[in-house]
Order: structure tokens, then sequence, then C-alpha cells
């Protein structure tokens, strides 16, 4: 398992309420929108960040990390594993606090690139999940 239970309570609790949420659009399909919206419920300011740039859930969209105006607490990645890595890195130099790969998004390498430059990071996990066990 990628992020102890420790890391994953403070990622949710202590360390910022802006989150990024990488490969979010409006389409209610699709597995970032249910989270998206769980993550706001439990106070969270998310930020869609998608090629279409749309608004979702009353939050404006930016095409990519680096077009963001403001800081952004923590990264959490709806991609391809093959494509996890570049975001994570993204990450890293939009100054994140960490990054949080959701269920089914695997990179090793990504993992441990983000924790050398000092980010909190968990991996195949779903804060959707997580958040509501934190009592």
């Amino acid at each position: 398992m990628y992020g102890d239970q420790e890391t994953v309570r403070k990622i949710l609790t202590e360390l910022g309420d802006t989150w990024a949420v990488v490969g979010l659009s409006d389409n209610r399909d699709r597995a970032a929108y249910g989270v998206a919206a769980v993550l706001q419920r439990f106070g969270k300011r998310v930020v869609p960040i998608h090629p279409k740039a749309e608004t979702v859930h009353g939050e404006q969209g930016y095409p990519s990390l680096s077009a963001v105006p403001f800081p952004i607490d923590v990264v959490d990645v709806f991609v391809n594993s093959s494509l996890a890595g570049q975001v994570a890195d993204d990450a890293v130099a939009a100054g994140a606090r960490a990054v949080w790969f959701q269920l089914g998004v695997v990179d090793e390498a990504a993992y441990d690139r983000t924790r050398a430059a000092g980010l909190h990071m968990v991996m195949n996990r779903c804060p959707a999940i997580e958040i509501p066990q934190l009592g």
C-alpha cells in the first residue's frame, strides 16, 4: 500500500483544502465527478483540471496545473497510470503539498520522485472512501 493511514489522515485533514482534481470534467458518469462532490461535502475546494477547462461543481476549470493562478494544496489524479507520472511532476513544480493517485492509478517511480521532492503522497486509494472514515 502506498500511503499509510497517517499519511492519508494528514493529507485529508492538515495539508490544506484546495484540491486540484486532474481529469475532472462535467461528465457525471466519470468517477472524478462523484469523488469531487464528496470532497466538496467535506469542505474541500475542488479545482477541475481538464483540457476542456470546464466549470464543474461551481468551480472554474483550468487546462493544466500550471494555469491555476492560486496555490494548490493537494493534486488528486484521475488519469491513466502512463500519464500520472507527468502529473505528479507538474504537482511538484506547482508547489503542491501532496499528490493523491486514485484507485487503479499506479506509478512507483512517480511515487518515489514525489516523496523525494518532499511531498506527501498516496497511491491506488480514493479520498471519497477514506475521508468519511476519519470520523
